[in-house]
């Protein structure tokens, strides 16, 4: 009969002695493969599921460090219940991180867990035997207090502390009297008390601990990725002379305007030289009359490409001088990147093998069936010269960075090469990580958030053709509380220079502040493109069109921002609450309540006890609605029965309500929603009096 061959070696693990097991890590994107996205002045919070085999105690810890670096910080993990622990660490610095869970099998947790009960039990036997466990237990932690370099937290005098524990536990172990009366140890003098159980923790032995793998992506931006209010203008609209183009001089005279109205983001569409090949005309005409501007899309001319500056705009050192007037206005510039080319950009001569050429030998210009844009060609990823091409991407970005620009809008970049965008965001917010880019992709979910998990710091959404309660509220559920949280940051625009939304072509005033209001109250993060929306500008270029009739894609505009119907004193005013009511800068926070009438909408957010903001917006912009709340008083930070005030910031006016059941009315052609302060207040006499 045979012998069975022994087991080869090369099957056995690396190390079989590390018995804790971690799971369900959260957060995490796929796994690993993606970052989980903070801003600065966040916690990171991490849960898992920790346990060992037998009935041994467990200790796990928090892990985080710097990419690229060595040392990790650390902080201690707590049991919640069902072997699920928790553990948080400050995140103070922006970059690329990464973060685990550390967990192990406790022997001293374990000896002091048994040897409480033995003391209690008082079994003086079994107290003994367990003295001289803990005897050895505090000499092992002694000893490697005394070995760890005081950067891992070693401690001379700490080891020379555990040594003396040591010495009492076998002192008190080989004491008769100890043996006959073991609640002698429960005094303040005893292995109980706080002492010990301090030193021998700071000190643990890890020798078979386990680490979660693979290890955890973190990237911290600055706090504008999470909170932002953007305006979109046109610069070569901005001239006070009929029928010239605007410079950078000009549109500086449309700072203060946007400061004013409490924006943090000046956005420009593309500055650059304008195509003439092909250029379109007003109203998207394909002929072009003399003196038109043409699409600022349609990127490139003689006078240079991606890194030059429209000559009529002015020059480079205008743009700075503009960026700097911007700043000290307080916003930030924001630049529009859109990687495709007029026939007449310097790389179609210089680079034809970056774009695609049909049977004939020309050049495939930019098409979505039956539409074809003859003013641009789209760029081929796939061309054998692609490194080059990367790198030549690669250094636009850096450019407008080197003139001081950290915030970009990329266009369309679901039609551009994915592992690009990684590469390219990852290259330049590793060595800049102030850099935000702002994702326009109007495409599939699946698609816009694998942008967002590659990179991009905030998305473009849907919010527009959501309109609805039930469509707004099921939407912002899933963006604020489901994973996608984790990397997906939204930024909500009623409308852009592309997006006339049918609700916006009606003209009705309501109907634009409610979008507003609700544009900025949902999201941390929104945006409009101005001066058409404060100035209700509503007019399809057709039927069943979300272009505008004149849009500024095609041709220069004037707007007189003084009329006295512009909505830029309730975006003001709207602006301010938000920069007041830190409630308003998170979306997870976000809580619907119901109300009982399908045309009023209500949601609230949080950020502490005295912070808390409650909207009520009527969704119909045509007639008074009104209804009964039933709302969550605890995610309102309300007892049940307790009385509160809520103040509405937007329209004046406090109101005594009690219990979650209150009455709401809103006419949509005075104010369309209320944005409520919750106050929380005791009841007085002179209350019981108004009652």
């Amino acid at each position: 009969m045979s012998k069975k061959p022994p087991q080869s070696r090369s099957t056995l693990p690396r190390e079989g002695r590390r018995r804790v097991q971690i799971e369900g890590v959260t957060p995490q994107v796929d796994v690993g493969r993606f970052p989980v996205k903070r801003v600065v002045g966040d916690d990171l919070e991490v849960e898992a599921d920790v346990f060992a085999d037998g009935h041994d105690q467990v200790a796990a810890v928090l892990l985080l460090r710097e990419h690229g670096r060595r040392k990790w910080e650390e902080a201690p993990m707590e049991l919640l219940e069902n072997d699920r622990w928790r553990g948080s660490l400050p995140l103070d610095g922006l970059g690329r991180f990464e973060y685990t869970v550390l967990a192990w099998a406790d022997p001293f947790r374990t000896w002091l867990r048994d040897f409480e009960r033995w003391v209690s039990a008082g079994k003086g036997e079994e107290v003994v035997v367990e003295l001289q466990v803990g005897a050895g237990l505090s000499r092992e932690a002694a000893q490697r207090a005394r070995t760890l370099p005081v950067s891992r937290g070693g401690d001379e005098g700490a080891a020379e502390r555990l040594e003396g524990w040591g010495e009492r536990l076998q002192e008190w172990a080989d004491d008769p009297k100890v043996r006959k009366t073991p609640e002698l140890l429960e005094g303040p003098d005893g292995p109980l008390n706080g002492e010990l159980r301090s030193l021998i923790h700071r000190f643990p032995d890890r020798r078979f601990a386990t680490r979660y793998d693979p290890l955890l992506p973190l990237v911290v931006d600055r706090e504008r990725a999470r909170f932002s209010a953007w305006y979109e203008f046109f610069p070569r609209s901005t001239s006070p002379e009929p029928g010239r183009h605007g410079t950078f001089k000009d549109a500086q005279g449309m700072l203060p305007y946007v400061a004013g109205m409490g924006f943090d983001v000046v956005y420009l569409p593309p500055i650059h030289p304008v195509g003439r090949t092909n250029r379109k005309g007003r109203n998207n005409r394909r002929t072009c009359e003399p003196g038109e501007p043409g699409s600022p899309w349609a990127i490139g001319a003689k006078e240079g490409g991606h890194t030059a500056v429209h000559p009529e705009l002015g020059t480079l050192k205008d743009f700075r001088s503009f960026r700097k007037a911007a700043e000290k206005e307080g916003l930030e510039v924001a630049l529009d990147v859109a990687f495709q080319c007029s026939p007449d950009h310097p790389w179609v001569a210089d680079h034809p093998d970056w774009f695609r050429h049909l049977p004939d030998g020309s050049i495939r210009f930019a098409e979505n069936p039956p539409k074809k844009y003859e003013d641009i060609y789209p760029i081929d990823f796939e061309t054998d010269d692609w490194e080059n091409l990367w790198q030549e991407l690669k250094g636009v970005f850096s450019f407008w960075i080197d003139q001081g620009v950290k915030i970009f809008r990329v266009d369309n970049p679901h039609t551009k090469s994915l592992p690009f965008w990684e590469w390219v965001i990852g290259e330049l917010k590793a060595s800049d990580p102030d850099v935000i880019f702002l994702s326009e992709a109007f495409t599939r979910p699946k698609m816009m958030y694998r942008l967002a998990k590659l990179g991009f710091t905030q998305s473009y959404t849907y919010f527009a053709w959501r309109n609805s309660k039930s469509g707004l509220t099921d939407y912002m559920e899933e963006l604020a509380h489901t994973p996608v949280r984790e990397y997906f940051r939204p930024n909500f625009w009623p409308n852009t220079p592309d997006i006339l939304t049918e609700v916006l072509q009606s003209g009705k005033r309501p109907a634009f502040v409610t979008r507003f209001v609700l544009a900025a109250t949902l999201s941390s993060s929104y945006g409009i493109y101005g001066p058409p929306f404060e100035l209700l500008e509503h007019q399809p270029r057709q039927p069943g069109s979300e272009e505008y009739l004149d849009s500024e894609k095609y041709q220069l505009r004037r707007w007189d921002l003084d009329r006295e119907d512009s909505l830029s004193d309730l975006i003001s005013r709207v602006n301010r609450i938000r920069r007041t009511y830190s409630a308003l800068e998170r979306n997870e926070t976000i809580r619907f309540h119901w109300v009982d009438n399908d045309r009023l909408m209500a949601y609230s957010k949080g950020a502490g006890e005295e912070d808390r903001i409650l909207v009520v917006v009527n969704l119909d912009p045509d007639h008074v609605q009104s209804g009964w709340t039933h709302l969550d008083l605890g995610s309102l930070g309300l007892e049940a029965g307790a009385p509160f005030e809520v103040e509405d910031l937007l329209a004046g006016g406090r109101y005594f309500w009690e219990g979650s059941r209150n009455y709401v009315e809103l006419n949509p052609h005075v104010s369309p929603a209320h944005i409520f302060r919750v106050i929380p207040r005791r009841r007085t006499e002179a209350d019981f009096e108004y009652f």
